[in-house]
């Protein structure tokens, strides 16, 4: 009975783990994934970077000063141009 209660819970032990390997193939897995989006425009001076995703939902995932990540759909006009303003910083900052 102990033997079997071990490798049950070795058995479920890697499977928790497992996951935190790795993604599929090469792939890292994201730490944070947007599932919802926000409809607030933000204000573009507060953001310092950003990340497309298309999976599960085609988003812009937004970085702020603070480290506060705010996921918002790609059609908003807004953020096309705060997008914009940050390559612009990074451009301006790589020269």
């Amino acid at each position: 009975l102990w033997l079997n209660m071990n490798i049950v819970l070795t058995a479920f032990n890697i499977y928790l783990f497992l996951p935190l390997l790795g993604g599929v193939g090469s792939q890292p897995m994201r730490k944070y994934s947007c599932v919802s989006l926000s409809t607030q425009q933000l204000n573009i001076r507060n953001l310092v970077s950003y990340e497309k995703q298309k999976v599960p939902v085609n988003a812009i995932m937004f970085i702020t000063t603070k480290g506060i990540k705010i996921c918002v759909s790609p059609d908003q006009k807004w953020v096309q141009s705060a997008i914009k303003k940050i390559d612009q910083k990074r451009t301006t900052r790589g020269k």
